[in-house]
């Protein structure tokens, strides 16, 4: 499973890798991709790390679990490989920026494009066997994620964290409002999409955020 971590990240995060249960992770990750179909592939797990390292971050989006579908995951939130069919909360999220920006939907769900422009792409569990959701929550991730998220809060200033959903409202609840920008609202998923995710405006808001502040905007 060749699992590296980018540089900058692994010195923040350098406490939790000594932790026991990121020891009780590792093996449980190790055995599960030995023993069963998982996904994202190994060596894309901290892919969202290592296309965005710790100082550029300027824009953090929290999603839950990766995609549970071959081809589909490769590390970022939300986001999928080139050639993929756009899952139905990516298709909403692109259907947001039209709305918001003006800008035409894009012809692939890949977010590389948007990890290396400074969004960090977070999913909180960062593993899944395939074809079940949430298999690999509660082995350690969220922890992890928890430690990550705690790390650009504390020693960062002026970022922007979006989140979508009860779920990752809860995760990013221990933000401070008065350092960073926190823009909130309902999950892109269809089922939640017409209640508050369409019309938040988050892509237009994020970017004025970062201009007000001295930073390059994100072309989203």
């Amino acid at each position: 499973m060749n699992v590296q971590i980018e540089a900058s990240w692994k010195q923040h995060l350098a406490d939790e890798f000594e932790k026991p249960y990121f020891v009780r992770l590792t093996d449980f990750v190790r055995n599960e991709y030995g023993s069963t179909t998982c996904y994202p592939p190994g060596k894309l797990i901290f892919n969202a790390f290592n296309l965005c390292p710790f100082d550029r971050v300027k824009v953090v989006i929290i999603g839950q679990d990766p995609y549970h579908g071959p081809d589909q995951a490769h590390g970022l939130c939300f986001s999928v490989n080139d050639g993929v069919p756009f899952p139905p909360s990516l298709q909403n999220i692109f259907k947001e920026i039209q709305s918001d920006l003006g800008v035409p939907v894009p012809v692939t769900g890949n977010l590389t494009r948007w990890a290396e422009q400074g969004v960090l792409l977070l999913n909180a569990t960062l593993t899944v066997r395939a074809h079940q959701a949430g298999s690999h929550q509660r082995q350690g991730w969220e922890e992890f994620t928890d430690a990550a998220i705690k790390a650009l809060a504390e020693k960062r200033e002026q970022l922007v964290f979006i989140l979508w959903g009860s779920y990752a409202q809860k995760k990013g609840a221990f933000i401070d409002r008065n350092r960073h920008l926190v823009l909130a609202s309902a999950h892109p998923s269809p089922l939640s999409a017409f209640h508050g995710f369409f019309g938040n405006k988050h892509f237009s808001r994020a970017n004025a955020y970062l201009e007000q502040h001295g930073k390059t905007p994100v072309n989203w």
